[in-house]
């Protein structure tokens, strides 16, 4: 597997097509970076989209092509800010609205519901590390990779995140 430093490379000699393995490689990051600054599934992917447009349009501005991940990331947060301050909803009910196969019309129960209002009202690196591993299925590992923090970190930002979901809701463990 090539290096994102490599890829870049490559897309810079003119293979443009090549980007798409970039796109692939952080699809899910940067969709979750976008989701956690907006609250809302659709408008996520928005971002992750104008994102990844404007990081193709600026990629041979990119001065450490190693560091490619946490600056798609940061595109991803700048344009979901762009778009919240436009339609003034950054914490909108209308949370993840992702029809599923088990849920085809979009609409998710009370519980869910709260749930993920709660979750969108932790603090920002909790909010982050919450949606990155339930929502995105990443470990703590790749979190810690995502988000340039350690371990540890990540696992006592879980912790607290937790900690402050079952005050908020009530409930016992979650």
């Amino acid at each position: 597997m090539l290096s994102d430093e490599e890829l870049i490379k490559t897309v810079l000699a003119g293979r443009r097509k090549v980007f798409a393995e970039l796109v692939r490689r952080y699809e899910r990051t940067v969709h979750a970076t976008a989701a956690a600054v907006l609250g809302n599934y659709h408008t996520a992917q928005d971002a992750a989209q104008q994102a990844f447009l404007v990081a193709y349009q600026k990629l041979p501005t990119l001065r450490r092509q190693s560091a490619f991940g946490g600056w798609v990331m940061k595109i991803a947060r700048r344009e979901a800010l762009r778009i919240a301050r436009y339609e003034q909803r950054a914490t909108s009910p209308e949370l993840f609205e992702a029809p599923d196969a088990d849920n085809p019309n979009g609409r998710i129960g009370e519980a869910s519901q709260r749930l993920l209002t709660a979750i969108m009202k932790l603090p920002r690196h909790e909010r982050i590390v919450v949606l990155l591993r339930y929502f995105d299925r990443q470990n703590v590992k790749e979190i810690a990779e995502i988000t340039h923090r350690s371990v540890g970190t990540v696992t006592k930002q879980l912790s607290r995140a937790h900690e402050h979901l079952r005050r908020r809701l009530g409930g016992p463990e979650l």
